[in-house]
């Protein structure tokens, strides 16, 4: 392969709620007393996606502390509540918090290792680079991946997110290689895709429910393509 290093994004790239979140999301509004439609939930994520890109633009940095976490999502359930009609003020969003803190409840997407399986045997050195809360580190580590990942830049433990260049610059020098060397796997073009292409890594956007078929660049809907695609 022409590239040494893939770093990869964590939430909704390698992790996820299981078995969704859309659906983990339902079964504690149904133990809740409110019985939700998990497409109903699944409905309302592109609304929910805006309050994202308002911290972003805001520089919240939302990930960076266990508080800072607990209200940043404590306003993402509200929208939810908005969208389905759900009383906001019964203890919905603390139950949500929690569940949706709890390792226990996240999964390796099936794709995930198969791929990453066939990047080691390729000799290629991987990494992640991740707005999430620090306890991803932890997470990683009991899903099998820490020494298959042995870089880790994760904005809970450095105080900086995403799109800001500054987390992949972390993962470049830690990592020792140069950015032209480097593949980054993430699903969102604007946390992922546009700022690791400005650093001069090479993008690859992940699109498993096929949000972005316009998208310029590389794009896979499944991680197995993705040692292919960068044999190509």
């Amino acid at each position: 392969m022409k590239y040494r290093a893939v770093f990869f994004d964590a939430g909704d790239t390698l992790v996820r709620p299981h078995p969704s979140f859309h659906e983990l999301f339902a079964q504690v509004m149904l133990r809740e007393g409110y019985p939700v439609d998990a497409e109903e939930v699944r409905s309302c994520w592109p609304v929910a996606m805006r309050r994202f890109r308002d911290a972003a633009e805001s520089r919240e940095a939302w990930s960076t502390s266990p508080a800072r976490s607990r209200r940043f999502w404590l306003s993402v359930y509200e929208v939810f509540f908005d969208e389905l009609a759900l009383p906001p003020s019964d203890g919905l969003g603390e139950r949500l918090y929690e569940t949706f803190s709890d390792m226990g409840n996240y999964r390796l997407f099936p794709d995930v290792m198969p791929a990453i399986d066939a990047l080691h045997a390729a000799g290629l050195s991987m990494g992640v680079v991740s707005n999430f809360e620090a306890w991803l580190d932890e997470l990683l580590v009991s899903l099998g991946l820490g020494e298959t990942l042995p870089v880790r830049v994760i904005s809970g433990i450095e105080g900086i997110e995403k799109p800001d260049v500054r987390l992949f610059e972390l993962a470049l020098e830690r990592s020792g290689f140069d950015a032209e060397d480097c593949v980054y796997v993430g699903d969102s073009v604007d946390f992922d895709v546009v700022p690791a292409r400005k650093l001069g890594m090479h993008p690859v956007l992940i699109d498993r429910r096929d949000r972005f078929g316009k998208h310029d660049g590389i794009r896979i809907t499944s991680m197995e393509q993705l040692p292919e695609v960068l044999s190509a």
